[in-house]
């Protein structure tokens, strides 16, 4: 009879009969009972009140009977801590009983009962057990050292356990070794600063035995273990190959997966030359495809890894094309996943067939793959030029079908073939133009828009076209409006008799009838060109476009090599790093790929700079625990909040640009000119003459001007792309008005878009920190700059640096959290009431020690005395007093830190030769640390 029956009973007062078997003297009554417990227990009953009498039930020589009182101990030891400790003398018995099936579920089951009271009695039964005569007591008592772990880390470590799991890597059993490797991967995740996993060529060579007789996932552990390895040369990277290439011909597929990520990770050490690596390359192509066999599930997987291996090494699979046509009973994301691989793949060799393919694929009847179908067409086109002229004339046969879907793909692919072959295949204009009313998606409606707006000068009637589309303007959506506004401005410096009335209307709609602000700026941004320059409007819109390439869709370089290395796992179906889905800290650790021996590039990290290089004077950011660094992580990434932030200080701020800074630029003007927000009257004449109509609009000729600030030293490349997965950040300090900004530009130089940006700054010597949040108000697109000016003050936390003018930074962004540092220009904090009085000057002077002067030199400087007085005044160093002596002038000068130290200077000026002056700096102040930084901005200042 079938253990079913325990489950099917329905009687009163239960718990008082099973009570009198579990203490009946007879084994088999107390089995049955027992087995009763677990079937109550296991359909959600509480059966807690029989602990007592279920734990005397272990002192047994029934392994079954033990199996299921351990059970039952696991499940309620957590609810009953106090009355679980009862049968610790038992487990203590157990892991010495002579029968090693118990010894190990004695250790299995302690190291499963997560009770703080028990851990402590656990630690002499597991020593005892990691050195168990019995591999099978050995093994499980290494996992049990990982569970403890988890519990209490600080007795693991304590206890030298950790110690004993490394010695357990030696083992002479295959499987104790596996489980000592998971052990301590499974811990490493949880510090990953620990070096736990000390992984040597020796004892490299012992998880290579192993790995050829343990089990399946024995396997997997020692496989990931090796892609953590970095071999100390070449010839090392090509004997692990070599002894993990027969992994791949495993039956389960995350074992194939595992070693296909070791090959991969080590053959970026291997040269392109060795016989073996063409070797290598074959061999890796049969197991991928067998994966490709087996059920839809595993071979979506699958394809998801592929994906990423053919973009990183495409020779491995490009003769095996045929395994990913599509069937016809494949699923949908099976289909559109093979669909992506075999665009990857298409090279001149196998063109026509994949064409072949995808256009019997683009008559099937599940939309979305049709759609994808098309789509893929085009990309064929951009990707293989000798195929052009055929995906074109394809696309052409899918118009004539009229299905609706399928021309709307095809008119959005062909925009971006017009990119890429610009003046070859315009003269299927007029077959897209008679499908303009079939249109209703936004993405195919911008491209029609995009087309007969690029092409105006050859489609007759483009301006009926577009009004066409304009009737409907506010129902479109934000695509087609921004689309077709530049389209009717394209139009218009074509042919600008014919079109004045219709570019009135658009600017019209867009900067006063519309709530959209990108819309708004863009339209300002036309009108005010189109108003003050139409030569520069016509060099600027009219521009022309850079070619377009196949390349947009591919993973970008420094995510596609951490990717690799996490081939079989959850993120390589993601395509996203853990960090993107993986809460808390446990398990992210960032990886790369090795770098290849034998080029020039360097092993370093990349953070190292080469002595005596521009980057050898920039403080290293060392991020501790507990300072910005960390904080940083835990930072609100939520959506933003509706309405304006509030600085956390009073900033000054000037008149806000409505085009944030953009405009000046384009209009040739300095970066520092405030241009008023424009009024809304209605434009009048769009060609009118500057002064008339829109150019009052803006009031063009007054209300500009400049304010005289301290001197504001160029951009430099903070963060360089490299480093921060393709954001490049630049920038420079300013002050004006008495307000400290940083000036920052942001460029995207991945393939992602980039959001929710936050910023951070350490602890410094004086205090610097954001006085708002970094406000990037929309996000930010692939190969797009937004310029960012944050307001700073000097409240924040306080802590010296060295050098003193060292600044840590940290920025976040939806991609990860990037850390860089700076050297600001100390001028920057030298505070506007920073002059002495005479008097006052004297007595301060003669007050300082001595020893507190310092003496300095700056030569060469192209000024008078005069002259250099007014150009410090402006970073608000101020003269106090100026003598002659001896055909010398004198300057006495003062200056105010934001922290109230003030800083006396004495700078004596000596005409060396009719050009230039050498100058003598003496600087006196309480704290004579700054003197040097001084001495620094005096330079800056005076040499620029």
């Amino acid at each position: 009879m079938t253990d079913s029956k325990y489950f099917t009973t329905t009687k009163k007062g239960e718990i008082f009969e099973l009570k009198a078997e579990l203490n009946s003297d007879k084994k088999e009554k107390k089995k049955e009972a027992v087995k009763k417990v677990i079937a109550s227990m296991t359909v959600g009953k509480d059966v807690s009140a029989l602990f007592p009498d279920v734990v005397n039930c272990m002192q047994t020589d029934n392994l079954e009977l033990k199996k299921l009182v351990y059970l039952y101990l696991m499940n309620y030891a957590k609810s009953q801590p106090d009355m679980a400790i009862m049968a610790v003398n038992t487990f203590v018995k157990d892991c010495e009983d002579p029968n090693p099936l118990i010894r190990a579920l004695a250790v299995r089951t302690m190291g499963c009962i997560r009770v703080d009271k028990i851990t402590e009695y656990l630690c002499e039964p597991l020593r005892k057990c990691l050195k168990d005569e019995d591999p099978y007591v050995r093994k499980t008592a290494a996992v049990c050292v990982a569970k403890l772990h988890d519990i209490n880390a600080q007795l693991v470590e304590d206890q030298g356990f950790l110690d004993t799991l490394k010695d357990l890597i030696s083992d002479s059993n295959p499987m104790v070794v596996a489980n000592a490797v998971a052990a301590l991967s499974e811990i490493a995740e949880s510090h990953p600063s620990s070096n736990l996993l000390d992984l040597n060529p020796q004892s490299i060579n012992k998880l290579l035995t192993a790995l050829n007789e343990c089990t399946e996932w024995g396997q997997i552990f020692i496989l990931d273990c090796l892609a953590n390895y970095m071999p100390k040369d070449d010839r090392e990277a090509q004997s692990i190959c070599e002894r993990v290439t027969p992994r791949l011909s495993h039956a389960n597929s995350a074992v194939v997966l595992s070693a296909v990520k070791v090959l991969m990770k080590f053959m970026e050490m291997l040269s392109k030359d060795l016989d073996y690596y063409g070797t290598l390359l074959k061999k890796l192509a049969p197991p991928l495809v067998t994966l490709l066999s087996a059920e839809p599930e595993l071979q979506y997987v699958a394809l998801r890894n592929i994906n990423l291996i053919v973009q990183k090494r495409p020779e491995i699979l490009k003769h095996e094309m045929k395994v990913f046509f599509v069937k016809y009973n494949d699923p949908i994301y099976v289909k559109l996943e093979k669909l992506d691989i075999m665009i990857r793949l298409a090279s001149q060799a196998n063109i026509a067939q994949v064409l072949a393919e995808l256009k019997e694929y683009a008559t099937e009847v599940d939309v979305d793959f049709v759609r994808k179908a098309v789509r893929a067409i085009g990309r064929c086109a951009i990707k293989v030029e000798q195929s052009a002229e055929r995906c074109v004339s394809t696309l052409l046969d899918l118009i004539q079908t009229k299905v609706n879907y399928v021309v709307q793909e095809a008119i959005v692919v062909i925009k971006d073939i017009f990119r890429k072959y610009p003046n070859k295949y315009e003269s299927v204009i007029a077959t897209l133009c008679e499908n303009l009313d079939s249109l209703d998606e936004p993405e195919a409606r911008a491209a029609m828009i995009w087309i007969v707006g690029e092409y105006a000068e050859r489609i007759d009637n483009a301006d009926e076209l577009l009004e066409s589309f304009l009737e409907g303007f506010h129902d479109e959506s934000t695509q087609v409006q921004l689309q077709l506004l530049t389209a009717i401005v394209k139009l218009f410096l074509k042919k600008p008799t014919e079109t004045q009335e219709l570019v009135q209307q658009v600017l019209s709609l867009a900067t006063q009838d519309s709530d959209n602000p990108d819309l708004r700026d863009r339209g300002y941004i036309y009108w005010r060109l189109l108003s003050t320059d139409p030569v520069a409007a016509k060099e600027v819109v009219l521009a022309e476009k850079p070619l377009i390439s196949e390349e947009t869709d591919l993973i970008e370089p420094t995510l596609l090599d951490e990717l690799i290395c996490y081939i079989g796992t959850l993120a390589s179906v993601y395509h996203k790093p853990p960090s993107a889905f993986v809460e808390g800290s446990r398990g992210v650790t960032h990886k790369s790929l090795l770098p290849r021996t034998g080029s020039n590039e360097s092993v370093e990290s990349p953070d190292t700079a080469p002595s005596g290089g521009p980057a050898a004077d920039q403080p290293s950011v060392i991020p501790t625990q507990g300072d910005l660094l960390g904080d940083l992580l835990n930072l609100d990434l939520g959506p933003p909040v509706s309405g304006p932030p509030m600085a956390t200080a009073p900033v000054q701020m000037g008149a806000v640009d409505l085009l944030g800074g953009g405009l000046d630029i384009l209009m040739g003007g300095s970066g520092g000119s405030f241009t008023p927000a424009p009024n809304t009257a209605a434009p009048t004449n769009v060609g009118a003459p500057l002064g008339t109509g829109l150019g009052d609009l803006f009031d063009l000729t007054g209300g500009v001007g400049t304010l005289s600030g301290s001197y504001v030293a160029p951009k430099t490349v903070w963060l360089p792309a490299m480093k921060a997965k393709g954001l490049e950040i630049s920038g420079t300090f300013s002050r004006q008005v008495g307000s400290i900004s940083m000036d920052l530009v942001l460029t995207n130089k991945a393939l992602q878009v980039m959001s929710d940006f936050a910023i951070q700054f350490n602890r410094n010597s004086f205090g610097l920190a954001p006085a708002a949040p970094l406000q990037v108000h929309a996000p930010l697109a692939p190969n797009q700059s937004v310029e960012i000016s944050l307001p700073l003050n000097t409240v924040g936390s306080v802590m010296k640096m060295d050098p003193l003018n060292n600044l840590q930074v940290a920025v976040k962004n939806n991609i990860d959290v990037f850390y860089f540092s700076t050297l600001y220009p100390l001028h920057i904090l030298f505070v506007e009431d920073g002059k002495m009085e005479r008097q006052m000057f004297l007595a301060t002077w003669k007050d300082i020690p001595n020893e507190n002067e310092t003496q300095f030199q700056i030569k060469d400087c192209s000024l008078n005395a005069d002259a250099v007085s007014s150009k410090l005044q402006g970073s608000n160093i101020f003269t106090v007093a100026k003598r002659n002596v001896e055909g010398q002038d004198m300057l006495y000068q003062s200056l105010k830190l934001t922290n109230g130290i003030w800083v006396l200077a004495e700078l004596r000026i000596q005409p060396s030769n009719p050009n230039f002056t050498d100058l003598e700096l003496s600087l006196k102040c309480r704290a004579p640390e700054v003197s040097q930084y001084i001495y620094q901005a005096y330079e800056t200042i005076l040499k620029n």
